[in-house]
């Protein structure tokens, strides 16, 4: 008999997702949509190619006690859709802030899970913060809308090495804070 570990992190609804903790059992589509190019290229932590077992380390990551990226996938099954949709964390910070990072499978491009899913989770709150900081690749327009519909306000130009590229990329870095 094999008992799964069970994440100690809220579930958060939203209209069409469900945002909910990892398992196990998402590693064959977070490996076979983190392992699109298109993808791993608009982050700054995924490889490509994806690596024999990247996947399986990342989930076993998100699924322990001891972490400080609080990692979610985006249920649509609810709504008829693919149990995971993409993913979206928090890295906590100090002084009660969190990074918020989020990937989208490009099959679900331009349908507003993203927006959905940011804002569902700001408005949860899971971890009491009263600071969010978030960055994109500067290519990568449509996700800086996201941010922006989510009350992020633009800080100013960075940039962040991406492992896909094997390159440092110019990024937009924004800030949100909760009242």
């Amino acid at each position: 008999m094999k008992i799964e570990q069970m994440v100690v992190q809220p579930v958060v609804e939203a209209e069409r997702i469900t945002l909910r903790p990892l398992r196990k059992s998402d590693e064959g589509l977070i490996t076979f949509y983190a392992g699109d190019r298109r993808v791993a290229e608009m982050t700054t932590t995924v490889p490509h190619p994806l690596p024999p077992g990247a996947t399986e380390a990342f989930i076993a990551r998100a699924m322990a006690d001891a972490r400080d990226e609080h990692v979610w996938a985006m249920d649509g099954s609810a709504d008829g859709q693919s149990e995971v949709l993409g993913i979206i964390s928090l890295k906590e910070l100090d002084r009660d802030q969190s990074e918020i990072g989020y990937w989208v499978a490009p099959a679900f491009w331009n349908a507003g899970y993203a927006s959905e899913a940011v804002q569902a989770l700001i408005r949860a709150n899971p971890l009491g913060n009263k600071t969010y900081f978030a960055s994109v690749f500067q290519e990568n327009a449509p996700s800086a809308r996201v941010l922006t519909r989510a009350g992020f306000e633009y800080l100013g130009d960075a940039e962040a090495y991406s492992v896909a590229r094997g390159a440092t990329v110019p990024t937009w870095t924004y800030l949100r804070k909760l009242d």
